[in-house]
């Protein structure tokens, strides 16, 4: 079947409404969270309902694999951490497709002390990242920056090697680590990556292709919920936050406002390509820049997945949510 007619039969699939009795499983990439509310609010306002889905939201967590729960047929679509580690697993045999991206920014961080200014300023520092960080944005740092990998030491997820040590940098979340930190009493520079030119994209809705040749009209009604979810959401939090609270009671109300103000600050949901196009956009030329990263940095084989397979365009171009 050629391209046109593929594209021709998609965008009849698309033109009418999902059924409603339509279920439609998805799973987070980690705990409930400011970071989710988009998804969150949708579900708690009834606009999943109302573009005929009946949506089941599960939660993931640190020793959860989303991809292998929907690869098993336990989801239908999961959220990608960021579209360039939705490449990777497509190069490891999981036939995903990136299909929206919520985040126009990757919201990775590097948080120093308040003693360094800029991310030139590393050059000598102790950076303690995290093992997927190499698989990540630190292949990008360190050829754009000079760094070296003989400054890396292990983050383990706890402030108190960065608190206790002047001389040392951490990666770290936007709307997570810094609060924290910030929370310690401590001084810090907080550096967006994304602002830096990193370029990938984060918070995805990542499906398989037979999902997507399956299903197409769900998934097309999901990704316009979750836009409406998320516009929604930024005007009044409180539905979306008290289910999240409800699917994480250990959240509490000043993270989630602290969150909600970052995502808002840093423009990381209705920044960028998603100011003139609507939220969730995806775009030729940023799914072609993560691409690119990757592939210059030695992280995906392009003789094993070509750009074209790794992102769809067909679910947001016309989507037109805009902020």
């Amino acid at each position: 079947m050629n391209a046109r007619i593929n594209a021709l039969l998609l965008g009849l699939a698309l033109s009418g409404p999902a059924l409603a009795s339509d279920s439609f499983n998805f799973m987070t990439n980690w705990y409930a969270q400011a970071e989710q509310g988009g998804f969150y609010q949708a579900l708690a306002q009834g606009l999943y309902k109302k573009h005929g889905l009946d949506v089941t939201m599960r939660m993931g967590g640190p020793q959860v694999n989303a991809a292998q729960i929907m690869a098993a047929g336990q989801a239908d679509c999961i959220m990608g951490s960021s579209d360039i580690q939705m490449m990777q697993m497509r190069e490891g045999g999981l036939p995903v497709v990136n299909v929206a991206a919520f985040f126009q920014k990757d919201p990775s961080v590097l948080i120093a002390h308040d003693d360094v200014n800029k991310l030139e300023d590393l050059k000598g520092k102790t950076l303690l990242l995290a093992a997927q960080s190499s698989r990540s944005f630190w292949p990008w740092l360190k050829l754009k920056y000079g760094l070296s990998d003989d400054q890396v030491r292990p983050y383990t997820f706890n402030i108190q090697p960065f608190l206790s040590d002047r001389n040392a940098a951490q990666q770290g979340y936007l709307t997570s680590e810094p609060f924290a930190i910030q929370k310690a009493g401590a001084k810090a520079t907080v550096m967006l990556l994304a602002d830096e030119g990193f370029p990938a994209y984060a918070t995805t809705v990542t499906c398989m292709d037979k999902t997507l040749k399956a299903r197409p009209k769900q998934v097309a009604a999901f990704i316009r919920a979750t836009a409406e979810g998320w516009k929604s959401y930024f005007a009044d939090p409180a539905p979306g936050n008290a289910l999240i609270k409800k699917d994480n009671p250990n959240m509490s109300d000043e993270l989630l406002a602290y969150g909600i103000a970052k995502l808002k600050e840093m423009a990381v949901v209705t920044g960028g390509d998603a100011g003139k196009l609507g939220i969730g956009v995806i775009t030729d030329a940023r799914a072609k820049a993560s691409y690119d990263f990757l592939v210059n940095a030695k992280l995906l084989d392009p003789a094993k997945v070509k750009l074209e397979q790794t992102y769809s365009t067909e679910f947001v171009k016309n989507l037109k949510v805009m902020p």
